[in-house]
Parts: C-alpha cells; structure tokens; sequence
C-alpha cells in the first residue's frame, strides 16, 4: 500500500519563550519522505491533535529543561500510517493504521527504567512536542514502537486526549494505593486532565471529589462522576470541607492535576493516616511544601507520576474506547493554537480543545 507524500506541510512553529505564545507562527515546513526515515521511524499523516497543559510550558519554556528551538509543539495526536523506515524490523504497526502519538515518543526500551516500566523516564527517550517536533503539523514523524493503536470505531477526536491527559491520570490513579469505595481528591478537576481523572477514578470504584472553580467546571465534574465539588474560591477551609465529606477522617488519596503550587499546599492536611499524594501537575519553579512532621506522623506517602508507559496507553484508551470514560472538548483549527493557549494560561478552559487538520 502506496500513500503519496507531499514536499511540504502545514505547521504551527515557535520559538519557545517568555512571550512565545503571541509568536506562533502556521506556515510551510518540509515533509520527510520515506527514504529520509530511519530504521523504526514511521510518518503519520494527522487526523487530529489534542492541546495540553505541557505544550503551553513548552511554548514559554518556563521548565528547568528547556525545549529545542524552533520548536513544532504538541504530543497528543492521531494519525494515519504512511510510509515506514527502510530496514525496519518486526513493526507492530503498518502503513494504513490508525495511531496515537504521546508525550513519549521514543525510548530505548534497554536501560534500567525502560527494563523496569519505567519507560517515560528512559535515559534516552524522546519526548514528542519538546526534544523532537511533535503534533502541531500535517505530518509527524513518530516511532514504530512507541505510536498506540487506536481501536476501530473509537473516535479520533475522542482518542486524542486520551493518548496524554488520560493516560496521565489513569496510571496515577491505578498507583494512588487505593482500592474500591475510598476517596479521592482532584484538585484541578475540571480541566483536560482533571476531568478525565474524575471519569477514572469512577470506574475503579473510588468516590471522586473534585476542586476548581467556576460553574461550567462544576457541571462538568457532576455531570461525569464526581460525588462531591468544592469551589476553591468559594470555600475559605478547603482541609475542613474535605474532611466534612469523609466523616472527619480526610480522604484516601489525591491526584493533583492542577498546574498550580496551591492545588499541592494542603493536601497533606487533608488526607487521612496511610494516604497518598500523587503529585501529577507541573508549576514552573514551585516547590513542594509540606509539613514534614504530619507527613511522617500521619505516613503520607508523596509519588510523583509522569504520564505512562505503553501498557498504560493501551489500558487508557481501552477503558474510552469501550465508553468507560468520555473526553470533553472543543474542536478547532490549527490557527486558534494561540487564543487555546491564552484561556489556558487564564484557567479559563473547562475539558479539552482538540485541533482538526484539513488536508
């Protein structure tokens, strides 16, 4: 099966930077042909790409790892197969499929992380939309081992956003040490990860209790699952409301999605003996502060937890694909990259913006 390629291809560039978002600049790239791909590398032709959290860092470059530069974004897309390294060996993919791309694009599968899981922390792994250029354009070179099957009949729309902010949260949620009927506590719950969080999180059996603010992300954590809301801007005790929701004891566990130092300050406060922190979300240049005496008094266990592995892609998307969880999201053009980026950085933004290409 033949697929023709073009020489060139539509791409949001930028060069990442303080004032990067106001730069976005869609223009003509070239394209890889087949005979320029390496040995594992695969091009895709785009369907869709979700937006995340990570890719507006990525942009303002406000992480103590800055990305290359210039820099096409994005790590949350899917594609079609087209055309496959010379000297590949054993694919599990080919030209045809329908794939995911993620925040992983490669990794050596050889080291110790790799060896033990670990594989979003290879020692020489490559990171989609950070150190390679990433789904923000037409075509995306990507790796054979490490693109996701997306299941027939499950949406590509849908499928986007499940490739990043679901994996992220379902693989923190399945290592929160928790087990059916306990509670857990989502602060940024009705963001792209958060309210993904909430919809797993229900379907393990755990009682969701969501935190953000504003009445579309309060419909929209209710609406998917969660058995209690607590509005941060309206609720001055934020550690007494949770433990008012749990007979006083405070919650089992909390997966902290929101890109916010404060969504971290009082969960140690408000989770009961023997519970877990998973630190999930990333603010630029904060630091962790707990109170050491009630983490050790009360054993809190702290696990922080970078996307997942390709056995978590696979389990996320099979979980959405069969309708266990749904992605809430606004479809746009590549061109509204930057206004996305502007109501993120606002919090503004309930669920998710998903990117359509027009080939």
């Amino acid at each position: 099966m033949s697929i023709a390629i073009p020489k060139t291809m539509k791409a949001a560039v930028v060069v990442p930077g303080a004032n990067a978002t106001g730069n976005i600049q869609i223009k003509d790239v070239p394209v890889k042909s087949q005979a320029e791909l390496q040995p594992g590398e695969c091009l895709l032709k785009m369907i869709c790409t979700g937006v995340c959290h990570t890719d507006l860092h990525a942009a303002l470059s406000d992480w103590p790892v800055p990305p290359k530069t210039p820099l096409i974004g994005g790590h949350e897309g899917v594609g079609i197969v087209v055309a496959i390294g010379n000297n590949t060996t054993a694919s599990p993919v080919k030209v045809g499929d329908r794939v995911g791309v993620k925040w992983l694009a490669d990794s050596c599968l050889n080291c110790e992380s790799c060896r033990k899981g670990l594989e979003q922390n290879c020692e020489n792994g490559k990171l989609s939309g950070y150190t390679v250029d990433g789904t923000f354009s037409e075509y995306v070179v990507s790796y054979v081992n490490h693109v996701t099957p997306i299941p027939e009949g499950f949406d590509s729309f849908e499928a986007a956003s499940i490739l990043c902010a679901g994996v992220t949260v379902y693989r923190a949620i399945k290592h929160s040490q928790t087990k059916p009927g306990d509670w857990i506590v989502l602060p940024g719950a009705g963001g792209g990860l958060g309210h993904l969080a909430v919809q797993y999180a229900k379907i393990m059996g755990l009682r969701p209790i969501a935190i953000d603010t504003g009445e579309a992300k309060k419909q929209l954590c209710l609406k998917h699952g969660a058995e209690a809301w607590i509005d941060f801007k309206e609720t001055s005790d934020i550690v007494g409301a949770v433990k008012a929701l749990t007979d006083g004891k405070g919650a089992h566990s909390a997966v902290v999605t929101t890109a916010s130092p404060s969504g971290y300050t009082q969960a140690v406060d408000y989770l009961r003996s023997g519970g877990t922190l998973m630190a999930v979300g990333l603010p630029p240049s904060a630091k962790f502060e707990a109170s050491i005496f009630w983490t050790v008094f009360k054993a809190i266990s702290i696990i922080g937890s970078a996307v997942g592995n390709r056995q978590d892609a696979i389990e996320a998307i099979d979980i959405a694909a069969r309708g266990g969880v749904a992605c809430y999201y606004a479809k746009k053009p590549l061109s509204e990259l930057t206004h996305t980026y502007e109501a993120m950085h606002a919090g503004t933004l309930p669920g998710r913006i998903v990117l359509a290409f027009d080939h």
